[in-house]
């Protein structure tokens, strides 16, 4: 099953890192975000990846195209009869990495149809370039086949960003809690998809978070795969550097796979 990863956004909300690199190539722990996403899945067997680039997606090629040279020693013979001896093996064993030009200003849903053509199963996942979590990635997709409708969406119980706090008529302060979750879900992306979703998507300007996902919840083929664990995205600087506090303290709850 192939796992499409959204690369082309411009993440103007971190512009301290993204002003001139893509947001999925912002590392955490020296590793781009997108390398630890991909890492997510391929711990539950899910290897072969398409990546829908955009903003800067030649820096995106490039780090693949080099990845075999920067993660292995090697050895060199030079001149006419050149070629390279890899030294030992790094884990990313067996990826298969299809790298797709999707448009500079191609919305998401847009970025989605435009790699139609690579995806060959009856079903696929789909999520984001700038998110992690400890998702149930098995788990995720047998909810999906169980209920048997077109999409599946990841949901969690997001905190707020602010202290919440209770007073009375008189301003006494009854109760303050520090940034509780909130009452409601949110998108935490890591889609499951029937290829039949393709049709509900137009053209290059189609925002696949609105017409495609509001025209399948309302025909009741949206269903959400509640997730109680850890998601975290990274849109601002402050979250870059909380993701990679977690990652130095060796206490990331998506690392899920082994060294």
């Amino acid at each position: 099953m192939k796992v499409v990863i959204l690369c082309g956004g411009l993440g103007t909300r971190l512009r301290e890192e993204t002003e001139f690199r893509p947001k999925p190539m912002v590392e955490i722990g020296g590793r781009p975000i997108l390398w630890h996403i991909m890492k997510i899945y391929a711990h539950s067997g899910f290897r072969d990846f398409v990546l829908c680039l955009g903003y800067r997606g030649n820096m995106i090629k490039e780090y693949f195209l080099n990845y075999e040279a920067m993660n292995n020693d090697f050895t060199i013979c030079l001149g006419r009869n050149s070629r390279i001896e890899y030294r030992n093996d790094h884990r990313e064993q067996d990826f298969r990495v299809t790298l797709a030009d999707t448009g500079l200003n191609t919305m998401t849903g847009g970025r989605v149809k435009r790699i139609a053509k690579y995806i060959g199963e009856d079903q696929f996942m789909l999520t984001y370039g700038d998110g992690v979590g400890d998702v149930d990635i098995p788990a995720l997709l047998e909810f999906h086949r169980h209920h048997r409708k077109l999409a599946t969406v990841t949901t969690i119980n997001p905190s707020s960003r602010f202290g919440m706090i209770e007073s009375n008529s008189i301003g006494r302060v009854i109760q303050f809690q520090e940034k509780p979750k909130t009452s409601g879900r949110a998108s935490a992306g890591f889609f499951v998809l029937d290829r039949r979703v393709l049709d509900y998507i137009d053209d290059d300007n189609c925002i696949f978070e609105k017409e495609p996902l509001e025209r399948l919840a309302n025909e009741g083929q949206l269903m959400a795969y509640q997730h109680g664990g850890f998601f975290y995205a990274m849109d601002t600087y402050r979250e870059y550097e909380y993701l990679n506090q977690l990652w130095n303290a060796n206490q990331a709850p998506w690392k899920v796979w082994q060294e």
